[in-house]
């Protein structure tokens, strides 16, 4: 559980805190201990292209175990005797974790190293392709989990209910309190840019504080749409995201085709994360997101002065290949595949109630 800094509101202590975000369905009366070892985390990233085979930049996919992803991108930069800003990735992943992640190095010159030669009990490298461009941050397709709940109780039945209704109607598309630093320490330093108008200069924390205030105000309206029932439904005036893309449009009315697409997945309802719009349409949705964020106002004129541009994120994450094993008694393993910026812990709290899941890392 998040500890806030003093001077931050009660409600911005409600919408870091994840278990105090509404639910989609009501908690059951299970718990288990998660996240015991690095183990019983383990992500795969899926890059969803092919390297190009030449270039200057080499594409690695790493394995690392209880490393943290920028720390990795450092050790690169060392070992192929390039500056840190060579180094690049996909997406940070976890710490207490094993994941499988890609990086790519700009040699520019440089003799290609023998990636063989970088091991150590920390990482190693997979496979390297030769590629022409960089990889850019969010430069993949999905990430697979593969999860192991420990010391689990409940009844067996309700458990594969609700597995069974996240596979067919995901889950709310929070984002969780990763986002916002240790002990929510970007919320606070976001509140000090956006209210009390403190200058930060350092480019890449601004950019930090900037995105978890986004990230909070996105997680309030999505709390009061599930709240509401309607984080999985398109409502008329709604701002509908098409799947896999940043494009969107207004739904005027909800028809047929509106309902068949949301159903195949292919278009979803959306929540704002906080900028400056030249689109500005009023319906009766953007009305509503409105008296949602009131207790934020100088949250969002401060988003807006900050030259952020207004985006939109789906209000729901579909949990793809769901699979599920009882492997022995007080043990389930989970294994599943969510879209780039959708969350594991996302998934699991809807499965047990988070205020009795208990993470031992």
């Amino acid at each position: 559980m998040l500890k806030v800094q003093s001077n931050t509101t009660n409600s911005e202590v409600n919408d870091i805190k994840l278990e105090q975000l509404a639910y989609a369905w009501p908690c059951l009366n299970a718990s288990a201990l998660w996240r015991c070892r690095p183990e019983d985390f383990q992500v795969f990233e899926e890059l969803g292209f092919e390297p190009d085979g030449s270039g200057e930049h080499v594409l690695l996919q790493i394995q690392k175990r209880d490393a943290n992803t920028e720390w990795i991108a450092r050790k690169l930069a060392r070992f192929a005797g390039v500056p840190p800003v060579d180094v690049s990735f996909a997406g940070l992943k976890d710490r207490f974790a094993v994941t499988t992640q890609w990086f790519s190095v700009r040699l520019a010159g440089k003799t290609n190293p023998d990636w063989d030669a970088f091991a150590d009990e920390e990482a190693r490298v997979l496979q390297w392709h030769l590629h022409q461009r960089k990889l850019k941050r969010g430069s993949l397709k999905a990430n697979r989990f593969t999860v192991i709940l420990r010391e689990l109780q409940g009844d067996q039945a309700e458990l594969e209910q609700r597995l069974q209704q996240i596979s067919e109607q995901g889950v709310p598309n929070y984002f969780t309190e990763q986002r916002f630093g240790r002990d929510g320490q970007n919320i606070d330093m976001a509140r000090q840019m956006l209210v009390d108008n403190k200058r930060i200069n350092d480019r890449h924390k601004r950019g930090l504080y900037l995105s978890a205030a986004r990230s909070l105000l996105f997680n309030h309206v999505l709390s009061e749409r599930v709240a509401a029932g309607s984080w999985n439904k398109i409502l008329p005036g709604e701002d509908v995201l098409l799947s896999g893309s940043r494009s969107h449009f207004i739904a005027e009315v909800v028809d047929e085709t509106i309902e068949r697409r949301l159903a195949e997945w292919d278009i979803h309802p959306s929540g704002p994360l906080v900028g400056e719009n030249d689109r500005v349409i009023e319906t009766a949705v953007t009305a509503m997101e409105r008296g949602y964020l009131a207790d934020y106002r100088e949250w969002c004129e401060g988003l807006i002065k900050a030259r952020l541009k207004s985006e939109r994120r789906s209000l729901r994450s579909r949990v793809m290949d769901l699979q599920w094993d009882f492997e022995s008694k007080g043990q389930l393993l989970l294994s599943f595949t969510l879209d780039k910026g959708c969350y594991a812990n996302g998934v699991i709290r809807e499965l047990l109630d988070a205020k009795t899941l208990t993470k031992q890392s």
